[in-house]
C-alpha cells in the first residue's frame, strides 16, 4: 500500500476529503517524528511501537573490493508490532 493509497482509504472510511485525510496523516507522521526526537520512543497500545536505538560508529567491509570502510555512528528506528496487529494478521 503506497501513501496514496492510504490517504484514499482513510477518507473512504472517515468521510473526510482526502485533502484532509493528507493532512491528518502528515500530521500523524510528523507526530512519530517529534516523539521519537524529543523522548526516542511512540507507542500505539496494541498497534506498534516506534522506538530509537544508537548505534556506534564501527568498520565495514565492501564486498566488490573488500576495501575497509568506516561506518559512521547513527540513531537507528525499531519498530514492535503490538498485541492487535499480530492477532489482525494471523
Amino acid at each position: 500500500m503506497t501513501k496514496t493509497d492510504l490517504v484514499n482509504y482513510m477518507a473512504e472510511e472517515t468521510g473526510l476529503t482526502k485533502a484532509d485525510a493528507t493532512r491528518a496523516l502528515d500530521a500523524m507522521m510528523s507526530g512519530v517524528i517529534k516523539g521519537l526526537k524529543d523522548e526516542g520512543k511512540v507507542a500505539l497500545t496494541g498497534f506498534v511501537t516506534f522506538a530509537t536505538k544508537n548505534k556506534e560508529a564501527k568498520k565495514g567491509r565492501n564486498p566488490r573490493t573488500g576495501e575497509v570502510v568506516n561506518i559512521p555512528a547513527r540513531v537507528a528506528v525499531t519498530i514492535k508490532a503490538g498485541s492487535k496487529l499480530k492477532d489482525a494478521l494471523n
